[in-house]
C-alpha cells in the first residue's frame, strides 16, 4: 500500500484539505475588516489587508487544485461530460479580464471554430484554462500579451488548447520538469513573482485523465507556450467532409441580471444540468431585491450584500451562478443588436471596451423597466435621484448621511413615491410629496387613497396632490423645488414618476410590442420570435380579471415568468395566465394591499359593480393589539363574483387581500366567499373573520338589506346643503369626535322609543364608528315605514375628508 508520506502530492493535498478551513475563515475575517463593519481603516492598512487576502486567495486555489488532482488520480471517472473549449476559453478571460487590465496586458482568444466540444466537465476545463492564463500573467511583463486559441488538433478526434505569452519562457531543459510537482525553474525563482510549483502539475494531471496532454514550447510571442492536446467528446463524430460535428448543449443566452433573467438561468440549470447558461446584464451587482432598497436607505437592511443574498445567506454574485448554477455571468456588458437571422447578439464589455458576437439556441430578454425621467429644468443639478437600482440607493445613502439632506421632496406619489417616504422620514427628514394627480397611489380608489394621506400628514409628511413640478433650483447641487403652488426647500429631490418598459433592444430587433408598450409575449412568455422568450417588467400581461392587455410591473411576477420561460424553453409545457395586480406595502405603522380591479377601473371598463366599504377588527377585541382593518371590496353587481379588494391597517392588510386575490382568480361569488373555512383563533382573527364580515356587508347591498352612502356622495349631498338628516345613533361619551356637522343624535338603543323625532319624510343617513349599529338603526327605520334610509359606507373610521364641523 502507498505511504502519503512517499508521494508528495498526495501528501500535499492532504495538508490542503486541512488548510482550506481555515484559509476561508481567514479570507471572511479580512473581508470584514475591509468593509469596515469593525470601524475605519487607514489607506496603509487597508492596503495590507487587501494584499494579504489575494495572497490567502492564491493559497486557496492551490489548495483546491491539489484536491481535484488528488481525486483525478483516484476517481478519473470523476471528469468525465463534455465542454466546449471556445465557451470555457471566453469565460476564463472574462475571469482574468481586470488582473490583465491592470498590469495593461493584452488578453485575447482566437479560435477558427464556433464551438469545439471536448471530453471532460466544464469545471475542469475552466480550471486548466485559468491556471494557464493565471501562470501567464504573472510572468509576463507589464504591457505584454496573451493569447489563447482554440483549434482541431494534430489528429481529427482531438482538439488544441494553447496559451502563449510573451514572458519570460521556459528553457529547453526545463520542458519536461516544469510539469512535476513543486518544480520551480531558475528563472521563476529569480522573477520573484510567488509560486507553489502546483499549478501545472495540475494542468498535466487533469489533462491526463480526461485522455489528453500537455507540453511546452518557446512562443512567437517571445515567451512559453502551453499546448493541452484533448479528445472530441463522445458524443461528437466525423461527417464525410472531414468536419467535427457535435451534439451540443442547449445554448440559453439571458438579457437582464435582476429578476427574471437569475430565475431563467436557475429553472434552466435544475431542469437542463448541461445546457450552456449565460446572463448579460449592464450592471455591477446581480439577482438584487429591487423592492428592498427603502429598507436599505432606512437602515433596516444594514449590509447592501443582504439584498443579493438568498434566505441561506450566501451572495449571488457571479462566483456563485458559475459554482453552484454552472451559469456564466457577463457583468458590466451591454447587447447592443440581436442578429435574429444568425441567432447572435452583439455585446460591449465595459471594463474591456471590447465587442464581440455570442451565439444563442434560445434567447431570453429580461431587461426590465426604466425609470420614467421628467424633462424639468435643472434636472442635472446633483443629489436629485431615481430609485432603480443598487447605484442610486446608495447615492440616497450617502446624501442622508450626517444629516446632510434634511429636506426632501419626493416627485410621485405612486408605490414607489409612498414606500421611500418611511425609509427618508426614519432617517429624519422633512419629507414632501408632490404629486401631479388628484391624488396619491393610484392603484387604489380616492377613498382608500386619501385614507393613507391622512395618515402621511398625521406622521409630519407633506402631500401636494394637483401639484406640478415646474424647475429645479441650486448651483452645483439642488437646494430648493420650484411647484405650480410655490416654492419647496429641498437637499434631495427623489423622482418616483414611474417606469416604462425596456423594449428598446427587442423593438430595434423587430420583435412585436403590445398596445401597453410592452413586449408581447403568449401564455408560454414567447415572444413573436419562437426562439426568442421575455419575462418580467419589460413584458405585457393579461389582466386576469378584464382579460384585456395590462402593465403591472412587479418583481413578484418577474420570478413568476422567469419560472415559466424557463420551463417551456426546455420543452415543456407551462403557461403564465396573466396578473390580478397584488400588491402589499408599508407606510409607518400602516399595511397596505391591494388585488384585482379598483372601482374606478371597473367603471372604465363599464362594469356594474357594487362596492362596500368596511372597518372591522383584525382580531378579537379583547386581544392586546387588536385594530381596526379598513376594506374595500369591488363586486360585479350581475354575476355576484368579486372583482378586487383594498385593505389598510396596522396588522394582516395582507392577509385577507391574499385570500381575496384567491377568491378573484377563481371567479368566486360574494356568496361562496361568505361561507369560506378560514382560520379562527383571538390572537389572528375575530370569530367572523374581517374578510367573511365584508362579504356579509356586500351581499346585504346586493340583496337590497342596505342601502349605503358613499363618503363623497354625502359630502358632495353637505356642500349643496341638501334637505336630510344625518342621524347619529352612537353613544353619547363617543361624541366627541364627529367631523360631520349638522347631526341629529339619537344612541341606538333609544332609536325605537324616539322614533317620532324623525320626518318619515325626508331621507335619513345613519352613521356610526364602524356601519354596524347604523346598519341596525336602517333596519329599525325600515320596520318603522321611513322609506328614504341609508347608511354612510365604512361609518366615521373611512370617512377620509377633514373636520366639516
Amino acid at each position: 500500500m502507498r505511504s502519503i508520506y512517499s508521494d508528495p502530492l498526495r501528501m500535499a493535498s492532504l495538508v490542503a484539505h486541512q488548510l482550506k478551513s481555515p484559509i476561508t475563515s481567514s479570507i471572511s475575517i479580512m473581508r470584514t475588516l475591509l468593509g469596515e463593519f469593525a470601524g475605519p481603516l487607514s489607506q496603509q492598512q487597508r492596503d495590507l489587508l487587501e494584499k494579504a487576502e489575494a495572497r490567502c486567495q492564491e493559497s486557496l486555489t492551490a489548495a483546491q487544485r491539489l484536491l481535484t488532482t488528488a481525486k483525478a488520480l483516484e476517481q478519473p471517472e470523476s471528469l468525465a461530460g463534455e465542454s466546449n473549449l471556445v465557451a470555457q476559453a471566453q469565460k476564463a478571460r472574462l475571469r482574468y479580464a481586470d488582473p490583465a487590465a491592470q498590469r495593461h496586458i493584452e488578453l485575447v482568444v482566437r479560435s477558427e471554430l464556433e464551438t469545439a466540444l471536448a471530453g471532460g466537465q466544464e469545471f475542469a476545463i475552466l480550471e486548466i484554462l485559468e491556471a494557464l492564463i493565471h501562470n501567464a500573467i504573472k510572468y509576463t511583463p507589464d504591457h505584454g500579451r496573451i493569447e489563447v486559441s482554440i483549434n482541431r488538433g494534430l489528429t481529427k478526434n482531438t482538439f488544441q488548447m494553447t496559451v502563449a505569452d510573451s514572458g519570460i519562457g521556459v528553457a529547453p531543459e526545463d520542458r519536461v520538469k516544469i510539469f512535476d510537482p513543486f518544480y520551480r525553474t531558475n528563472s521563476a525563482q529569480q522573477s520573484t513573482r510567488p509560486g507553489t510549483g502546483l499549478g501545472l502539475a495540475f494542468v498535466k494531471t487533469v489533462a491526463e485523465a480526461l485522455g489528453g496532454n500537455v507540453s511546452v514550447r518557446q512562443s512567437s510571442l517571445g515567451g512559453a507556450e502551453f499546448i493541452v492536446t484533448l479528445p472530441v467528446a463522445q458524443k461528437a463524430y466525423l461527417s464525410n467532409e472531414g468536419d467535427v460535428k457535435m451534439h451540443q448543449p442547449l445554448k440559453v443566452v439571458i438579457v437582464g441580471g435582476v429578476a427574471a433573467g437569475p430565475k431563467v438561468a436557475s429553472k434552466v440549470a435544475r431542469l437542463m444540468p448541461d445546457a450552456d447558461i449565460t446572463i448579460i446584464d449592464k450592471g455591477k451587482i446581480l439577482a438584487y431585491a429591487g423592492c428592498g432598497l427603502p429598507y436599505y436607505i432606512s437602515g433596516v437592511v444594514k449590509d447592501q450584500a443582504e439584498l443579493t443574498s438568498s434566505y441561506a445567506g450566501v451572495v449571488r454574485d457571479p462566483v456563485f451562478f458559475r459554482n453552484v448554477k454552472n451559469v456564466h455571468v457577463m457583468n458590466q456588458t451591454e447587447v447592443l443588436e440581436i442578429d435574429r437571422s444568425q441567432k447572435r447578439i452583439n455585446v460591449r464589455n465595459y471594463r474591456e471596451d471590447q465587442k464581440t458576437w455570442i451565439n444563442y439556441d434560445k434567447l431570453v430578454l429580461a431587461t426590465g423597466a426604466n425609470p420614467i425621467i421628467p424633462d424639468i429644468k435643472g434636472n442635472h443639478l446633483k443629489n436629485i435621484f431615481t430609485l432603480h437600482g443598487v447605484t442610486d440607493a446608495e447615492g440616497i445613502k450617502s446624501a442622508l448621511e450626517n444629516q446632510m439632506a434634511r429636506d426632501v421632496v419626493i416627485i410621485g406619489g405612486g408605490l414607489i413615491g409612498i414606500e421611500i417616504t418611511d425609509a427618508l422620514a426614519q432617517k429624519g427628514c422633512r419629507v414632501t410629496i408632490v404629486e401631479q394627480r388628484e391624488q396619491i397611489l393610484r392603484i387604489l380608489d380616492w377613498e382608500i387613497a386619501k385614507l393613507i394621506e391622512n395618515h402621511l400628514e398625521a406622521h409630519g409628511v407633506k402631500v401636494l396632490t394637483g401639484t406640478s413640478v415646474e424647475a429645479f433650483y441650486g448651483k452645483e447641487k439642488v437646494t430648493s423645488v420650484s411647484t405650480n403652488r410655490g416654492i419647496l426647500p429641498a437637499d434631495l429631490v427623489i423622482s418616483a414618476v414611474g417606469v416604462h418598459p425596456n423594449v428598446s433592444l427587442a423593438k430595434k430587433a423587430g420583435l412585436n410590442l403590445g398596445v401597453t408598450g410592452g413586449i408581447a409575449v403568449d401564455g408560454k412568455m414567447q415572444t413573436s420570435d419562437p426562439d426568442i422568450y421575455a419575462a418580467g417588467d419589460c413584458t405585457e400581461m393579461t389582466n386576469l380579471v378584464t382579460q384585456k392587455p395590462d402593465y403591472i410591473p412587479l418583481g413578484s411576477t418577474a420570478n413568476k415568468q422567469g419560472r415559466v420561460a424557463a420551463i417551456n424553453l426546455c420543452g415543456g409545457n407551462e403557461n403564465f395566465p396573466g396578473v390580478l395586480g397584488t400588491i402589499a406595502c408599508k407606510v409607518f405603522d400602516c399595511s397596505i394591499a391591494r388585488t384585482g380591479l379598483t372601482e374606478a377601473a371597473a367603471c372604465g371598463h363599464e362594469l356594474d359593480v357594487t362596492t362596500a366599504l368596511i372597518p372591522a377588527p383584525d382580531r378579537e377585541h379583547f386581544i392586546p393589539g387588536a385594530k381596526i382593518l379598513l376594506m374595500k371590496f369591488v363586486v360585479d353587481t350581475k354575476t355576484r363574483c368579486l372583482l378586487g379588494a383594498q385593505a389598510i391597517g396596522s396588522n394582516h392588510a395582507d392577509k385577507r387581500i391574499d385570500v381575496a386575490a384567491m377568491a378573484v382568480y377563481n371567479k368566486m361569488t360574494i356568496d361562496q366567499i361568505a361561507n369560506m373555512d378560514l382560520c379562527y383563533a383571538p390572537p389572528f382573527a375575530p370569530v367572523m373573520d374581517s374578510f367573511l364580515t365584508a362579504a356579509n356587508i356586500t351581499r346585504n347591498k346586493l340583496d337590497g338589506h342596505m342601502r349605503g352612502i358613499s363618503p363623497q356622495e354625502l359630502y358632495k349631498k353637505i356642500g349643496q346643503k341638501a334637505d336630510f338628516i344625518l342621524l347619529d345613533v352612537r353613544n353619547l361619551s363617543e361624541l366627541d369626535h364627529t367631523p360631520l356637522p349638522n347631526i341629529t343624535h339619537i344612541p341606538l338603543g333609544s332609536l325605537r322609543e324616539r322614533l317620532g323625532e324623525l320626518s318619515p319624510d325626508k331621507e335619513i343617513i345613519t352613521f356610526c364608528n364602524y356601519s354596524l349599529r347604523a346598519y341596525e338603526a336602517s333596519l329599525i327605520l325600515k320596520a318603522a315605514g321611513f322609506k328614504n334610509v341609508h347608511v354612510l359606507d365604512g361609518g366615521l373610521e373611512m370617512w377620509p375628508y377633514k373636520n366639516l364641523t
